[in-house]
């Protein structure tokens, strides 16, 4: 084998007690799409999925062992797309007892948080080489190396070298480009589904957000995820998905500076579908960041999942701001039965300001209108703490959440997530951010969120909690959820409701 790609697991701390039932087991969408790539180029490749097999750190050191690959990579983004820090926990804890136990055995890392800062990833003593954006070029002439002498040759790399005393000196290479829109389908040629472990059938081991769902558990698995596009057009304070396009090395490179789009062809996308749906899946989600964005791509992927009968349950993205009224009903006959809506706050200043003037200013009430009447689902996210924000105006925030009462509302605290404008923002002003990788997830034990200009982060963190369980014991939510989807769904979510995270900065 040339190479093992690792989905490391940091379910227990980033979820606590959600991470047994509740949180979502998402397929490795990255692992598997360098997988394929790198298998198109004749190299022997495999995936260890730790997430999905629940494996202990012991139990992962020995599978990696019994693989015997010349290099092992750690494809670290998440289950979230702003997440990829967050999976850093496990992929430190599992790197460290691999390189104790394989000291020569090569160790390289790829994914946002890697991208975002890859001096800081590739100065850990457990990680020999970094892949500074996608990696997909970088990790073909990487195979094709000697993983030894070669490295300093290879473009797209961080490696290390010796100094003058002997000592490991962390170097970056010249950059390597990304896969271009005219390669999409030959470079990334699509998904290798068949080196995920399941238990009796394929994608089994997976399961579904709760709500895509509909709140039935019978109903998470078996469960896909795929992307029909790459990137995103804009470049909001809060967000660092564009991270991964980095084709610069310069210090203060955030995600704002590599935004656009890339697409794979809708031909590409129906044969991936359709493998897919050979394999009995029917719960699907399309992880594009704007997906609802260029009628060019979405149109034919729609028109073409009608066409093939997949009848699939699939949720999607969408800014507030870009729902066409006239294309509403291709996605209802599609199977796009949920979408997901930004609608971050609120306040419409607080919002501004982090979308620097991105979003144009629509009423999200009539949107959210258009959208139920289309008889689709929607899953709003809200965010709280936004450097403009005050106790008043996070109130705004939930009043609307309370007000539109859709589906599904996720709820997060504000975190300057590595790759982000706003967490260069944060270190130029001196603003405390976590020391630790846990300190980034949204829902762990030692969550961090950043303070605001005018209340500090364990209030931000209190308030979040206490709307989010405000939200999800409403009434008039639950009535809701019982009359679109039933009484034990209603139960359902009583019984997640009940879970009570820890926080360290409340003082659990």
């Amino acid at each position: 084998m040339d190479v093992l790609f690792i989905n490391p697991d940091s379910s227990a701390k980033a979820y606590q007690d959600l991470s047994k039932v509740y949180s979502a087991i998402e397929p490795p969408t990255w692992a598997l799409l360098l997988a394929e790539s790198c298998r198109s180029k004749g190299f022997g490749v495999g995936i260890l999925d730790c997430d999905a097999e629940r494996l202990s750190l012991e139990e992962s050191v020995r599978r990696i062992e019994d693989s015997a690959p010349r290099l092992v990579v750690f494809v670290v983004y998440g289950q979230n797309p702003n997440s990829g820090t967050t999976s850093m926990i496990g992929a430190f804890e599992l790197a460290r007892a691999l390189k104790e136990s394989n000291p020569g055995l090569p160790i390289c890392f790829v994914g946002s948080h890697t991208s975002a800062l890859p001096m800081e990833v590739l100065a850990n003593d457990c990680v020999d080489i970094v892949l500074l954006n996608e990696g997909v070029y970088a990790l073909h002439n990487l195979l094709r190396s000697n993983l030894g002498t070669d490295l300093p040759h290879i473009k797209g790399i961080g490696h290390k070298q010796r100094g003058p005393a002997g000592f490991p000196v962390p170097t970056l290479n010249p950059v390597q480009h990304v896969v271009p829109q005219e390669r999409m389908d030959e470079d990334m040629p699509g998904y290798a589904w068949d080196l995920l472990p399941y238990r009796e059938k394929p994608l089994d081991l997976y399961r579904a957000h709760f709500w895509h769902a509909e709140f039935d558990h019978d109903k998470r698995t078996p469960f896909a995820a795929i992307y029909t596009s790459l990137g995103c057009n804009f470049g909001c304070d809060f967000c660092m998905i564009n991270i991964v396009n980095r084709v610069d090395n310069s210090e203060g490179i955030n995600a704002s500076h590599s935004r656009g789009m890339r697409f794979w062809s809708p031909a590409w996308v129906s044969r991936e579908m359709s493998k897919l749906a050979d394999m009995g899946v029917r719960t699907l989600r399309i992880s594009d960041e704007m997906f609802f964005l260029n009628r060019k791509y979405y149109e034919p992927v729609l028109q073409q999942a009608i066409a093939r009968g997949f009848d699939f349950n699939m949720w999607t993205y969408s800014r507030v701001d870009t729902v066409r009224k006239d294309m509403l009903e291709l996605f209802k006959r599609a199977g796009v039965n949920w979408l997901a809506l930004g609608v971050e706050a609120g306040n419409q200043l607080v919002r501004r300001e982090v979308s620097k003037g991105s979003f144009q200013e629509v009423n999200i009430r009539e949107v959210c209108e258009k959208i139920n009447d289309a008889d689709i689902n929607i899953i709003s996210n809200y965010i709280f703490g936004f450097p403009e924000d005050t106790l008043d105006t996070m109130q705004e925030t939930l009043e609307l959440a309370l007000e539109l009462n859709t589906e599904m509302a996720n709820m997060y605290p504000c975190q300057a997530l590595p790759g982000s404008p706003m967490f260069h923002i944060a270190r130029k002003n001196g603003w405390a951010l976590p020391d630790a990788y846990e300190g980034y997830a949204f829902l762990s034990y030692e969550s961090q969120p950043l303070p605001t200009k005018h209340i500090s982060s364990a209030e931000v963190l209190r308030f979040r909690d206490e709307a989010w369980q405000t939200y999800f014991t409403n009434p008039a939510y639950l009535d809701l959820v019982e009359n679109k989807f039933g009484l034990q769904q209603r139960k359902n979510i009583e019984d997640m409701a009940a879970i009570r995270l820890k926080r360290k900065l409340l003082g659990d």
